[in-house]
C-alpha cells in the first residue's frame, strides 16, 4: 500500500464526516420529531452517574473533562459518521464547509526543515507585499521556524489568524544576502476546490474537483465557461480522491446538467420523512457530453454527483467503485460552542440506490474496507466484484446500475501497475521526486519563469539531463541506481519530474496536462469520449 493511500484514509474520515451536514440542515424539521427536542428525563443514568461522581467520589475530578472523553465513546455505538466536535475544533470545521479562512495567502512545502513558498495566491495578502515563489519563510512573528523540525500544523497556526490582523514574516530569498521582513495584513483566503480546468483537445475540457465547499459551484461554473468559450462540447469531470463536502455545491452543479423536475437524490430516515431534491431546470450545459471519473476514495457529495448523472442517463462514469458514504448528518450546536453531528437519514440516488457501505463490523472495519478491496484484487480485476440481484437497479433508459456500497462505474479501469519497480517504490516512499523537482525548479526559476504553458515547460525540461541528475540525487539520499528498475519506471519518473517542476512554476495548469500522459483512467476517459457512445446503449459495450 502506497503512502498516498495511507494519507487519503484519514482524509476520507475527516471530510466525509462533515460531508452530510448540510443535507441534514436542509431536511424539513418537524417540531414533534426533531432530534433537538429530546429531553434528558429524570431517569437518565448518565446524568445521575456524573452527579454521583461529582458529589461523592473520593478525589477531586474534572467532570467536564470526563464528559468530553465519554461522549465519543457513546457515539462509537452508532455509525462511523455520527461524531462530536469539541468547541476548540469548530473554527477549522467551519472553514472546511465555507471554503475560506483568513491567512497570508501562500502555498508552502516543508523540505529539509525549511518552509518553502511553492505558490503565492494572486491578489492575496502576500502577493500584495511582494513575497515570491521560492522564498524561504524562516520566522513568523517571534517564532523561528527554520531548522527546528517544524510541522505543517504549526506553520498553519502561525500564518492563519483573524482577518485584518497583522503578522511579520521573515524571508530568505535566493540572491539576496540579508533576511527580508514583510508585514502582512491577513485576509480571506479561498480554499480552492477546483484544482484546474483546461482543454484536452479542441472539443473536450477537463475539470478536477478535489472537494465540495459552498464556493465550489461558482468556481465550477467559471471553469465550465472557460472551456465552453474555448470550443469544448464535452467535459471530463475528475472526482477521484474527492471525499465530498457541501451538499449545496453538488446540488447546484448537478442542476446545470439536468432538465426541470429530474430527480437528483432523496433522503429518508426513521425520524425524517422522505424528501426529494429535483432539478430546477437551469440545465446550462445541456449540450455537453459528460464523463465522470471516480475511484475508491470518491465519497459522499462525489457519489451524489456521479449517481445522479448515471441514474438520469446523463453521463458515463469511469474508474473504480467509489467509497460508499450515503449517510446524512445534522449538525446540532451545543451550549458550550461544541456540536453534535448526528446521522438522521440515508440518501438515495434517483433509481433508489443507497450506496452506503456496511458498518456492521464497527468503524475500524468500515474504513479498512478500502484496504480489503486491494487485497481482494477488486482494484485490478472488474470480475472480482460480485453483486447480488437485489442490488441491481434500472435507470429510465433501462440500464443496469448497482447499489450496495459505492457507485459502480460504467467503465472499469484498474489501478495502473505498469512501470512499477522496487526502485520506483523506494524513491516514492521518500518523496524524492517531489523534493528534487522543487529544488530543480528553484535553481532554474529564472529560465522557467518565461514559460506560461505546460507544453513549453515540458519541451524545455525534456532537453535537459534531468533524469540523470535525479538518479544521482536519489543515490545521495540512499537509493542507489538500479538499472533494471530505472528501465521499467523511466517513463513514470520522467513524467512526474516534469509535472512537478511545471507545478512549481505555473501551478496546477502546469501539472495536470503533463501528468495526463501516464494517467490511465484519464486516457481511458478520453478514448471513451471520442467514441461518442449513447448512454442508453452502453450495456452492450464491453468495458475494457
Amino acid at each position: 500500500m502506497n503512502k498516498a493511500t495511507k494519507i487519503l484514509i484519514p482524509l476520507i474520515i475527516a471530510v466525509s464526516v462533515s460531508a452530510g451536514i448540510i443535507i441534514g440542515n436542509l431536511l424539513t424539521r418537524n417540531s414533534n420529531q426533531g432530534v433537538v427536542s429530546i429531553g434528558l428525563g429524570e431517569s437518565n443514568k448518565l446524568t445521575s452517574i456524573l452527579k454521583l461522581i461529582e458529589q461523592g467520589y473520593v478525589d477531586s475530578v474534572n467532570i467536564g473533562e470526563i464528559t468530553e472523553k465519554t461522549i465519543p465513546e457513546i457515539l462509537k455505538n452508532l455509525d462511523p459518521h455520527t461524531t462530536y466536535i469539541p468547541a476548540r475544533d469548530m473554527q477549522e470545521v467551519e472553514e472546511e464547509m465555507t471554503g475560506k479562512f483568513s491567512g497570508i495567502g501562500v502555498q508552502f512545502s516543508i523540505m529539509e526543515d525549511t518552509v518553502r513558498v511553492v505558490e503565492v495566491i494572486s491578489g492575496g495578502p502576500s502577493s500584495k507585499v511582494g513575497i515570491l515563489p521560492g522564498d524561504r519563510i524562516v520566522s513568523v512573528g517571534d517564532s523561528i521556524i527554520a531548522g527546528v523540525d517544524v510541522q505543517n500544523n504549526t506553520v498553519l497556526s502561525l500564518l492563519r489568524g483573524e482577518k485584518d490582523s497583522k503578522v511579520t514574516v521573515g524571508i530568505v530569498r535566493s540572491g539576496v544576502k540579508q533576511e527580508l521582513d514583510f508585514e502582512i495584513t491577513r485576509g480571506d483566503i479561498p480554499l480552492n476546490s477546483i484544482d484546474v480546468s483546461y482543454l484536452i483537445d479542441n472539443e473536450t475540457g477537463f475539470i478536477k474537483i478535489s472537494r465540495f465547499a459552498n464556493t465550489t459551484y461558482d468556481d465550477f461554473m467559471e471553469g465550465m465557461k472557460t472551456i465552453s468559450d474555448a470550443g469544448a462540447r464535452k467535459v471530463i469531470i475528475d472526482l477521484r480522491q474527492n471525499p465530498g463536502g457541501s451538499l449545496v455545491g453538488v446540488l447546484q452543479m448537478v442542476d446545470e446538467f439536468l432538465g426541470r423536475g429530474e430527480p437528483i437524490l432523496y433522503t429518508e430516515g426513521i425520524n425524517q420523512p422522505r424528501k426529494t431534491y429535483n432539478a430546477s431546470g437551469h440545465n446550462t450545459w445541456k449540450d455537453f457530453k459528460v464523463y465522470v471519473m471516480i475511484d475508491e476514495f470518491s465519497a459522499s457529495a462525489s457519489e451524489i454527483f456521479a449517481g445522479a448523472l448515471q441514474d438520469n442517463d446523463r453521463g458515463l462514469v469511469i474508474g473504480r467503485r467509489s467509497f460508499g458514504k450515503g449517510l446524512v448528518q445534522e449538525q446540532i450546536p451545543l451550549p458550550d460552542g461544541s456540536a453534535l453531528r448526528l446521522t438522521v437519514a440515508r440518501f438515495y440516488t434517483p433509481s433508489g440506490r443507497c450506496i452506503q457501505s456496511s458498518y456492521a463490523e464497527g468503524e475500524e472495519e468500515y474504513y479498512n474496507n478500502v484496504y480489503e478491496r486491494f487485497r481482494s484484487m477488486e482494484q485490478l480485476v472488474a470480475d472480482s466484484i460480485h453483486v447480488v440481484d437485489s442490488l441491481k437497479y434500472t435507470t429510465k433508459a433501462g440500464r443496469i446500475v448497482y447499489g450496495g456500497g459505492g457507485i459502480m462505474p460504467d467503465f472499469f479501469v484498474p489501478i495502473d501497475t505498469t512501470g512499477n519497480s522496487e526502485y520506483f517504490n523506494s524513491i516514492s516512499r521518500k518523496g524524492l521526486v517531489y523534493t528534487f523537482a522543487y529544488a530543480w525548479a528553484d535553481e532554474h526559476r529564472k529560465e522557467l519563469s518565461k514559460f506560461t504553458r505546460a507544453e513549453e515547460i515540458d519541451v524545455y525540461v525534456s532537453r535537459q539531463n534531468v533524469l540523470n541528475e535525479f538518479v544521482n540525487y536519489a543515490a545521495g539520499k540512499g537509493i542507489p541506481k538500479d538499472a533494471a528498475g530505472l528501465k521499467a519506471s523511466q517513463l513514470i519518473i520522467e513524467t512526474q519530474l516534469k509535472a512537478y517542476i511545471a507545478r512549481n512554476i505555473i501551478g496546477e495548469t502546469g501539472f495536470f496536462p503533463i501528468i495526463q500522459k501516464i494517467d490511465k483512467t484519464l486516457l481511458r476517459a478520453i478514448e471513451i469520449s471520442k467514441q461518442n457512445l449513447l448512454v442508453e446503449n452502453i450495456n452492450s459495450v464491453v468495458a475494457k
